[in-house]
């Protein structure tokens, strides 16, 4: 199974818009992040986890040819703006894109793109099936996929445990009974916004404690704003074991299916 970031950024990306931070100037490509994003590739299966506004940009970057599926995490429209872009997969591939997300963000997505479950639809529109996993594991073409249950300040999100990696974005708080899903992680993705606390999101501290107390092969920072700080200078301050995870990133992942 081959594991890619496509974007690493907080909602707004980075750099910023009319910023002039150290970070948002710098000309490391590894500062340079789209919204966060991953690609999942294995047996001849693809499968992104969000779709959010650099959705289109993404599958250009990353050459993705066809895409079987998209995970949701939550409704955040730096997780979901993309969606429309699913048309060109529409075309590609002869079929409808099958989304994956609990009943709460099919109901903003109903909302969102009002035009795609319309009665009387428009020539072109994305074409899409929603399908609800209510928290329980299900499969996407033989792959197994476990929703992990996060929370992204009240707001309730799903991470995801796919054989021996889990990715989590979006969150600051795992419920104690959800834990026990991470449990022999050999690779672990956490979100960590910035160095200090935040309301929804994971501090880096926050971020490597958490990836600390599961000891995974290869922990990964995402979900990155630009008041982390420069690649270069948190990179060099993280633990062997642990990556902080820059847009284009790819490793291979062991599987236990």
């Amino acid at each position: 199974m081959k594991f890619t970031f496509l974007g690493t950024g907080t909602s707004q990306g980075v750099p910023v818009i009319a910023c002039q931070c150290p970070v948002c100037q710098s000309n490391d490509y590894r500062d340079k992040r789209l919204r966060t994003s991953a690609l999942i590739e294995y047996n001849g299966v693809t499968i992104a986890i969000d779709a959010g506004p650099d959705f289109r940009q993404q599958m250009l970057n990353a050459k993705v040819k066809s895409l079987n599926a998209i995970l949701l995490t939550h409704e955040h429209r730096d997780h979901i703006a993309g969606l429309d872009d699913v048309r060109a997969f529409n075309w590609i591939m002869q079929k409808p894109m099958d989304i994956w997300a609990e009943q709460r963000v099919q109901e903003s997505i109903r909302k969102e793109l009002s035009y795609v479950f319309a009665d009387s639809k428009y020539p072109g529109i994305p074409e899409i099936v929603m399908h609800d996993f209510n928290g329980h594991p299900f499969e996407i073409s033989n792959i197994k996929i476990i929703p992990i249950r996060g929370y992204h300040h009240k707001l309730p999100i799903y991470g995801f445990r796919i054989g021996d990696l889990t990715y989590i974005t979006d969150a600051n708080f795992i419920p104690e009974e959800e834990k026990g899903k991470i449990v022999g992680t050999k690779y672990l993705i956490v979100n960590a916004l910035r160095r200090q606390k935040h309301m929804s999101h994971f501090s880096l501290q926050e971020a490597l404690k958490f990836i600390s107390d599961f000891s995974p092969r290869r922990g990964f920072i995402t979900h990155v704003s630009h008041q982390m700080g420069l690649y270069a200078d948190i990179s060099n301050e993280l633990p062997d074991n642990v990556c902080f995870a820059y847009d284009g990133l790819s490793f291979e992942v062991d599987t236990n299916h």
